[in-house]
């Protein structure tokens, strides 16, 4: 079960968005939510500093669209700005729902590099639970024909190894690097194969 950050405050908009977690998609569903707050507990607990509010905001928009179109990315920061008008931070959870489309953030933005940490976290999993999440993953782009999908999948993945580091955070690096590396590598090899 994943905790509304907000308590009995917009449960409304905590209806919505586990509605839209819960619509059959592939990867990118309420396991993928709540294995992103426990990541981004991990990572508190862990000792790294950073504002949680706005973390444990932007995690729950940050696939409240996906549909696998351009633009899902804006399409929640969006969401999340209009369910958040008014309040302090809803500017930054926009900005950081932004930042998951390309994982990027700059070294001295905390919050951004604990989310995008805990987004990609999946890639550190044990052997069994990523071979889940990338036919996850396949079945969310069930209509791209097999060799377009291999194509694709194969630049985003070497998109993000040719990073000198996945991760962000001291304790991603420490902790999740090796083994998302080895997984990666993995499916890379996998999709070659024909």
């Amino acid at each position: 079960m994943v905790t509304w950050p907000l308590g009995e405050d917009l449960t409304d908009v905590r209806d919505a968005l586990l509605a839209a977690y819960a619509t059959g998609r592939g990867y990118h569903d309420t396991r993928h939510l709540a294995e992103v707050l426990d990541r981004v507990d991990e990572l508190r607990a862990a000792g790294e500093r950073f504002d949680v509010l706005a973390v444990q905001l932007a995690a729950w928009f940050h696939d409240a669209v996906y549909d696998g179109q351009d633009g899902a990315e804006e399409r929640s920061a969006q969401w999340a700005l209009d369910a958040l008008r008014g309040r302090p931070g809803a500017e930054e959870v926009a900005r950081l729902v932004r930042l998951t489309e390309h994982h990027r953030p700059a070294d001295d933005d905390a919050e951004g590099c604990v989310l995008s940490d805990a987004d990609l976290a999946i890639l550190a999993a044990s052997p069994e639970r990523y071979t889940e999440y990338a036919a996850d993953v396949r079945r969310e782009y069930a209509h791209v024909p097999d060799d377009l999908f291999r194509a694709g999948r194969a630049a985003v993945l070497g998109d993000l190894l040719a990073k000198p580091s996945l991760f962000h955070t001291r304790h991603a690096r420490d902790h999740w690097e090796p083994r998302a590396r080895a997984n990666v590598a993995a499916e890379l090899a996998d999709l070659a194969q024909v």
